[in-house]
C-alpha cells in the first residue's frame, strides 16, 4: 500500500499596498480584506462615502485587475501587489 503524504502549505496572504494620490501620497500595506476598510477610512477623512470601496475591495479579492483599477481612478488610488 502506498501513502501520499500531502504537504499542506499555510495559506499565503497577499500583501496590496494602496497609495492615496489626495493625502499625498499616504501609502500603506494591507491584505486583500482590509482595502475596502483603508479605503473608506481615507474618504471618511474627506466627510466622503462611497460604495465603491465595497466594490473595489471585492474586485481585489478576487484578482479583477481591469476592474479594480478603474475604481482605482474613481477613487484616486493606486494598488499594486506589494514586492
Amino acid at each position: 500500500m502506498n501513502i501520499h503524504w500531502r504537504h499542506q502549505h499555510p495559506a499565503v496572504m497577499t500583501t496590496y499596498e494602496i497609495v492615496d494620490q489626495l493625502h499625498d501620497r499616504h501609502a500603506v500595506g494591507v491584505t486583500a480584506d482590509r482595502v475596502a476598510a483603508t479605503v473608506a477610512g481615507w474618504l471618511a477623512e474627506l466627510d466622503v462615502q462611497s460604495p465603491l470601496t465595497d466594490e473595489l475591495g471585492r474586485a481585489t479579492q478576487r484578482g479583477d485587475w481591469p476592474t479594480t483599477h478603474t475604481i482605482c481612478d474613481q477613487l484616486s488610488i493606486d494598488l499594486m501587489i506589494a514586492a
